[in-house]
């Protein structure tokens, strides 16, 4: 029997495969025994042809020769990973590699690196899948022992070819067609373009803003305050002065009688665990990271440290087989500064675990994210620190009681006009003892109990003021509310039943998001002010010329919605492509037809001398970024 080839997805991967497989001995490339051979990629060995590789024609941009639909996608090799591609192909037609295991990241991505590799390298010998969720030692046996047929993943790699090729379609096409027609370099993408619509759309709402003056009127009742309000406890805005001055003069010094009390007693359960999204969004709000940083670190714990489990996933759940483990590593975490909450768990005869924690059906390529067994090891960065801390604290408190207070309300009436008072009166914090004194934890303020009231009580407004208030703008979109923006595009979509179908699909996946900011920042379209992130002139200007399809969450949305369903098996390729096709067809008809007289800000001119480039180098360079259309 021949040797086993296994091809992860990078170095440091393959280096941890082959520590648990024994492959001890070093090729050029790779690590072997006498059973298995361990090679690795360098990410993307093997990417889409461009455009001049097909017809040289298609080297000068001009709107004769679009749309570029190649009649078949081929594939070339990267010429910056070139030297690893070779040994690849070398050793998996070597005669004595008798089948491969695909051990590439478990995930769309991960499964077209190796398939585009396999296909360019000519092989035709059977794979099997490790699909693993923990890069510890435990989870790569485990993994080994659990191997699935390869063709398990063929819907899988179907999704991640047909978003390959779409957006490689959408990208030089619509990148082309604009930037011919306005003479400036413009990238089009199939998910960045929507995206830098909600930018622009945001900024357009805060310029367009026209604040306005409100009054609100509060009344201290001796201990406890309450604040008028009209109808609903909602409207306590009085638009006139006039108004307010005059109900300032009728209620105050005036006594009146408390109409009803009603304490009711509530709990808030635990925060679900992370998913990729939600963990960058919580890093961003507490620490200020950009979604590529924490994207960034999460990757280090799970791969270097193997501190954490998958990053790159879209579950916040976990799935039924973990739950025996969960006792193992809640123990594992008993130690500074996380003991006096794992303690308590450690003494229970048995877990809380409901349905909010663990649910098969909410779980499809990988379980939320979530700590492994290895224990935490001095030499930590102050990145790795946090991001970690955040993902144990999340963790623990899945297991801890209930937030337990009391909610008192009480309306109050006052020669005819009402108060509204709230108070909140802590029972047990639960799980939020997880969180007491951290950073953004201290910012949050709850109303303080209220002192013993009654139904009829008499009171007197003893004190009363007239507060002067204006109407605020909209806030520019910081990362963490533009990734809630991208994850439910929903919300942007007024279609209902289409807004009902994005519910599960928004624009990009948990693993992109983090680079299409990244990119927009990139190409001169948006920009960071603070944690604010605003959209440039440039970026305004090509939402303007851009037509409704290219830039609505809705197109972007239902493409999501359809690759997930290739993923499953649940829709044809062909026709999804066929209707790439027709709208890549369509981009480039109205490039031309509804050209508007806008001129974009020149590019900032960056001299040969600055860079080092020759003459004309930047030209090509800049020319080249564009027709690489981004992913996604």
């Amino acid at each position: 029997m021949g040797k086993i080839l296994v091809i992860a997805e990078k170095p440091s991967v393959g280096r941890d495969i082959a520590r648990v497989l024994n492959c001890s001995r070093k090729g050029e490339g790779f690590l072997y025994n006498d059973s298995h051979i361990v090679t690795w990629a360098i990410g993307h060995l093997v990417g889409l042809q461009e455009p001049e590789e097909y017809d040289q024609q298609y080297k000068k941009w001009s709107m004769e020769t679009l749309p570029i639909v190649p009649p078949k996608m081929q594939l070339k090799v990267l010429s910056k990973t070139r030297k690893q591609f070779s040994v690849l192909k070398k050793l998996m037609n070597d005669k004595s590699v008798s089948s491969l295991i695909c051990a590439t990241d478990s995930g769309r991505e991960g499964e077209l690196i190796f398939r585009y590799i396999y296909s360019k390298a000519g092989c035709r010998k059977p794979f099997q899948r490790l699909w693993i969720s923990s890069m510890t030692d435990e989870a790569i046996r485990e993994g080994f022992s659990r191997l699935r047929p390869g063709s398990d993943y063929d819907f899988l790699f179907q999704s991640a070819r047909c978003r390959s090729e779409a957006d490689w379609l959408v990208g030089i096409n619509g990148s082309r067609a604009f930037s011919v027609m306005y003479n400036t370099l413009l990238s089009i993408g199939r998910v960045q373009t929507p995206t830098l619509a909600m930018l622009v759309s945001r900024q357009k709402e805060i310029e367009e803003f026209v604040p306005r003056d409100y009054w609100e009127l509060h009344c201290d009742f001796g201990g406890w305050q309450g604040i008028w309000y009209r109808e609903k406890v909602s409207e306590t805005r009085i638009l006139k002065k006039e108004e307010g001055e005059a109900l300032l003069s009728k209620v105050r010094g005036k006594q009146g009688r408390i109409q009803s009390v009603v304490t009711e007693r509530k709990r808030q359960l635990f925060p679900q665990l992370y998913d990729l999204t939600e963990l960058q969004r919580d890093a961003n709000r507490r620490y200020g990271f950009s979604a590529q940083r924490t994207l960034k670190t999460a990757q280090q714990l799970y791969e270097n440290r193997k501190l954490i489990t998958y990053p790159r996933t879209d579950s916040r759940y976990l799935s039924e087989d973990l739950v025996s483990t969960l006792p193992g590593l809640i123990k594992n975490l008993d130690e500074a500064p996380y003991s006096e909450f794992v303690q308590p768990l450690l003494s229970l005869s048995r877990l809380p675990v409901s349905k909010r924690l663990v649910d098969n059906s909410r779980v499809s390529d990988h379980h939320a994210i979530i700590p492994t067994k290895t224990k935490r090891k001095p030499g930590m960065t102050g990145d790795e620190e946090k991001i970690y801390d955040l993902i144990v604290r999340r963790f623990l408190a899945a297991f801890h009681p209930p937030y337990d207070y009391e909610e008192t309300q009480v309306h109050t009436e006052i020669e005819g006009e009402m108060f509204y008072s709230r108070g909140i009166s802590v029972i047990n914090p639960g799980w939020k003892n997880l969180y007491k004194g951290l950073k953004e934890e201290k910012k949050t303020r709850e109303d303080p109990p209220l002192p013993v009231l009654n139904e009829g009580q008499t009171v007197t407004a003893a004190e009363a003021r007239l507060l002067a208030k204006k109407t605020r703008p909209p806030q520019p979109y910081n990362e963490a509310s533009l990734l809630s923006a991208m994850e439910h595009a929903g919300r942007f979509v007024e279609d209902e039943e289409l807004k009902e179908q994005l519910k599960q699909g928004g624009l990009g996946t948990p693993a992109t998001r983090a680079a299409i900011i990244e990119r927009l920042l990139q190409v001169g379209y948006a920009v960071r002010r603070g944690k604010a992130l605003l959209p440039t002139e440039k970026g305004i200007r090509l939402i303007e010329v851009v037509p409704d399809e290219l830039k609505s969450p809705e197109t972007t949305g239902k493409w999501e919605k359809a690759l997930e369903r290739i993923a499953k098996g649940a829709m044809d390729p062909e026709r999804f492509m066929g209707s790439i096709v027709r709208y890549v067809d369509y981009i480039v008809k109205e490039a031309a037809a509804r050209k508007k007289d806008i001129v974009f800000p020149r590019e900032p001119y960056r001299s040969g001398k600055k860079t080092g480039r020759k003459k004309g180098e930047g030209k090509k360079t800049r020319q080249a970024e564009t027709d690489r259309a981004m992913k996604e």
